[in-house]
């Protein structure tokens, strides 16, 4: 079927896995460092690693197993979306003006 499995033994480093690995940590840690903040909420961590992961595979890899298709996109069928992923940047600030109505619910 022209696949290739790559089997490890046990307490054996692979090395690619460990680049990518090092490579998201890095992108995080790019945005912690450019955020004004101390302490991060829990899903603030969770985004930042999400949209490291996001940035590090929005384009199909040259040895993939598709020239032009992301493997996340083969896989689920979800294709990236340019106002919802691409819109505004991870680490801007932005603000809203939300029209709210302070009357009681009934």
């Amino acid at each position: 079927m022209g696949m290739i499995l790559n089997t490890t033994g046990c307490d054996e480093h692979v090395a690619v896995i460990e680049s990518y690995i090092r490579t998201v940590k890095e992108r995080v840690w790019v945005n912690v460092n450019t955020l004004p903040f101390e302490k991060y909420p829990h899903p603030m961590k969770v985004e930042m690693l999400y949209n490291a992961v996001l940035w590090k595979n929005c384009l199909p890899h040259k040895s993939g197993i598709h020239a032009t298709l992301r493997t996340q996109a083969i896989e689920t069928g979800s294709h990236l979306d340019y106002y919802k992923h691409f819109k505004i940047q991870f680490d801007f600030y932005v603000q809203l003006l939300e029209q709210h109505n302070n009357l009681p619910r009934t």
